[in-house]
């Protein structure tokens, strides 16, 4: 099965067995994500160990996402059985820490009354009761139930983001990052930024340390600074769940592929996330509509779809991981990859960058169409950080991408990336001694049959990590 779209799963308590991570990762798994917003972090550094011991054991290289919790406003406690709101009901909102209790629902955000209006809507929990504001006032605010339901426990309240002083990343966020980034993970991701200031200031306190950070678009704010948070982040999620909450249901699907489009012109990894098996939380098999909503995703151009609690709280979150392999490689049968690399092609002839990425865009550029002409098996890519791999993977070739590096965590980080096959090999003194060893390797581990056409990239080895790609070579194989 040779699928490009890479698959993320969350683990937890239905899938941090070694037996039942291992077949995860046998059946897809690309990527394994901690919900940090669950659980003590000596929890998730132990699954981290596991994911590691997991990947060794199965020879397949595994990258590991910790999920920060970002900011996260509560409804005071319900009474146990919880407590049914009704459409038209009138709700009091106040400040605090108290027990909510019949039409009184108390929320531990002490600005509540100065940052929320009339008008506004308010949704509990998931996103299945809204409350519309209706009036101020000097203890309470007042609502109107829109959309009812029970509510129980402790649910999350969204307001509206834009006036939210809990600003992401929170204290919290950046002692979590700095002590999974030590502790070797590959990629953080940032919950609710809203601009590229989010995500440096996470990277400030996760430095020098090599962990990824994946910005999580989920706000308005976020969608109308798109460029520049994708400008400074190595890999985008689109977070449907909350992103559904903040705007219009009918905008969700636009925006989708909106952000997976600039993310794949940018050569940044993009993440399709939340509901997207979600019934095989219980069932053994998915609905029509999220099979057609996975294989959307990857028509779209996805690198990734990612599975939350289908995998970490289902009753069978290997089967989850098959039927989510089983549609992408369906779907990838019928996307278009040619005419997406003709239109990107055609855009970065627009685009005029810095010389050593007008450098590397060239080449990739030449080195897809190359490809192509020749009917090469495989393009072959070296790379010390990753970027080439990924400026190649733009293009979504018809040949297998494979991706060399001497660094562990570059090649882990590459699971993320559409198309590719992470691979570590060594170093090597001189461009033709490179070029003759990725080659053999290819061949070594079944990537390559002996009498096909390979295109290699590369750098010379000699030069910063940062230099541009100026190497393209097609080779016969052997």
């Amino acid at each position: 099965m040779n699928r490009r779209t890479k698959i993320v799963a969350t683990i937890g308590p239905a899938s941090d067995s070694p037996q039942v991570l291992q077949a995860m990762l046998r059946a897809g798994v690309d990527v394994v994500r901690l919900n940090l917003s669950h659980g003590p972090i000596d929890e998730h550094l132990a699954r981290l160990e596991l994911v590691r011991a997991a990947s060794q054991a199965v020879a397949r290289p595994t990258a590991v996402l910790a999920d920060l919790p970002g900011p996260k406003v509560r409804a005071g406690r319900f009474p146990d059985g919880g407590t049914a709101l009704v459409v038209g009901q009138l709700i009091s909102l106040r400040p605090g820490v108290e027990p909510s209790a019949g039409d009184v629902i108390t929320v531990d955000y002490p600005s509540l009354l100065a940052d929320v209006q009339a008008g506004d809507r308010i949704v509990v929990g998931d996103g299945g009761i809204t409350l519309r504001v209706i009036a101020g006032g000097d203890i309470a605010l007042s609502a109107h139930v829109e959309t009812g339901g029970l509510v129980q426990g402790r649910p999350g309240i969204h307001l509206p983001s834009e006036r939210l002083r809990l600003a992401a990343p929170t204290d919290e966020d950046l002692v979590l990052a700095k002590a999974m980034a030590a502790a070797g993970v590959d990629f953080i991701g940032v919950s609710f930024v809203r601009d590229g200031g989010d995500i440096e200031r996470v990277r400030a306190v996760t430095r020098p340390h090599p962990a990824r950070l994946v910005a999580k678009i989920e706000t308005i704010p976020a969608v109308a600074n798109l460029e520049s948070i994708i400008a400074v982040s190595d890999a985008v999620m689109v977070a449907r769940g909350d992103l559904g909450i903040e705007c219009a249901l009918e905008e969700v699907p636009h925006l989708q592929k909106k952000i997976i489009r600039r993310c794949v012109e940018a050569g940044v990894p993009v993440i399709t996330a939340t509901q997207m098996l979600e019934s095989m939380i219980v069932s053994p098999a998915p609905t029509r509509a999220e099979v057609s909503d996975v294989a959307n995703a990857v028509l779209d151009g996805t690198d990734a779809v990612m599975l939350s609690a289908e995998t970490a709280i289902g009753h069978d979150p290997v089967l989850v991981v098959t039927t989510m392999a089983q549609i992408a490689v369906r779907a990838e049968t019928d996307a278009n990859y040619a005419v997406w690399g003709e239109h990107l092609g055609r855009l970065l002839l627009r685009k005029p960058e810095g010389t050593s990425d007008r450098i590397t865009q060239a080449i990739t550029h030449a080195c897809a169409q190359a490809a192509a002409d020749v009917g090469a098996e495989a393009i072959l890519c070296c790379t010390r950080s990753g970027r080439t791999v990924m400026a190649m993977a733009r293009f979504r070739p018809t040949a297998r991408l494979v991706g060399l590096s001497p660094d562990p965590a570059t090649c882990r980080s590459l699971s993320l990336v559409w198309g590719v096959t992470p691979l570590h090999i060594d170093t090597y003194g001189s461009t033709d001694e490179l070029v003759r060893f990725v080659v053999d390797s290819a061949v070594r581990h079944d990537l390559v049959t002996t009498g096909s056409i390979v295109a290699v990239l590369a750098g010379a080895p000699d030069r910063p990590s940062d230099a541009a790609t100026d190497v393209l070579r097609l080779v016969r194989v052997g």
